[in-house]
């Protein structure tokens, strides 16, 4: 027989026993740990501060464990996304390395989630202070420039002048040549090949510095392009059929992607909706990677500099809950 005391008892325990059940899902979840976000780490540094800016985001705003950087070359890392082995890379320059990439997506285990940056440009420069001191006209187009070649003449052989081209063994090399061939300024210019990226910046800065002519080929983004004031030698619009042929004409446009590998949609589906957020432009890119050559500062440096100087931007990839919880651990650092 039951009494009135025993029957209120198991009321009770029944009571409690289905509110812990209730709450045990719910407890669950929040303490188990989200799993760590591993980023591509590539060899250069706009993609490295990408992958920490949004590594800062994921850890302080979202809760994450500290993430994981793992150091790759371009097509290892489109690769390393494929197997699973990264769960984030933060540019992909897709043009750069189609092949590759139309394989990876036929995978089914990459998904892009957009732009990173769409405006990055490749091409020809001068300095502007020739166009400022009337030593080239506003608006310099590539047809103007057999008129100038003596502005620019090649040390080596002043019967022309220097073209500086970009690194032996990279495609823009021969496309240069091309271009310079269907501009028809092979007769008026050498090309001259410098052995590395820091030997054709150094080219540009040592002129720079002495108010010297330099005629050439770079690219953004890029500290350089972010410190030294140049201007773009202006050229006929990008036109596939030329472009395929001889290449005299504006160089295609490249958007830097950002590609997840698919599991992540699953795992953690608000740092998807995070990252397809995630828009930059050339311009920023330019001044932190110029910040960190005047600074010397590391890319962790430069991601807490942009955070800090373009909160404007940041705050719309995010909730506002997540935004308030980055800027508060952004308060505790120099």
């Amino acid at each position: 027989m039951i009494t009135g005391k025993k029957r209120m008892w198991n009321k009770i325990s029944l009571v409690a026993l289905g509110a812990l059940l209730i709450l045990l899902p719910f407890a669950g979840c929040a303490q188990a740990p989200e799993e760590t976000i591993v980023f591509a780490d590539y060899n250069w540094d706009s993609a490295q501060v990408h992958a920490r800016i949004a590594s800062f985001i994921v850890e302080n705003g979202y809760g994450y464990p500290p993430s994981e950087f793992v150091p790759v070359g371009t097509i290892p890392g489109l690769q390393g996304v494929v197997r699973g082995d990264l769960d984030v890379s933060m540019e992909i320059w897709i043009k750069s390395q189609q092949e590759a990439y139309d394989k990876a997506i036929a995978t089914g285990n990459i998904v892009n989630l957009g732009t990173n940056f769409a405006d990055n440009w490749q091409g020809w420069l001068v300095p502007t202070y020739m166009i400022e001191n009337g030593q080239l006209p506003e608006g310099v187009t590539v047809s103007d420039m057999p008129k100038y070649w003596e502005l620019f003449k090649d040390p080596e052989d002043p019967t022309k002048g220097r073209f500086y081209s970009c690194i032996p063994g990279w495609e823009c090399q021969k496309w240069n040549e091309m271009r310079m061939e269907g501009y028809g300024l092979s007769e008026y210019y050498n090309v001259f090949l410098p052995g590395s990226d820091a030997a054709l910046a150094g080219s540009m800065v040592a002129a720079y510095e002495k108010g010297e002519p330099w005629f050439g080929y770079y690219w953004e983004p890029t500290w350089l392009l972010g410190k030294l004031d140049m201007t773009k030698v202006e050229e006929p619009p990008f036109d596939e059929e030329i472009w395929e042929t001889t290449k005299a004409c504006a160089w295609p446009s490249d958007p830097t992607e950002i590609v997840v590998h698919v599991s992540l949609l699953d795992r953690a589906p608000e740092v998807v909706e995070f990252l397809k957020k995630y828009e930059t432009t050339t311009a920023m890119n330019n001044e932190f990677l110029a910040y960190m050559q005047k600074t010397e500062a590391s890319t962790m440096e430069a991601a807490i500099w942009f955070l800090k100087g373009y909160e404007s931007v940041w705050t719309q990839w995010v909730p506002s809950s997540v935004a308030k919880k980055v800027k508060a651990t952004l308060e505790t650092l120099p």
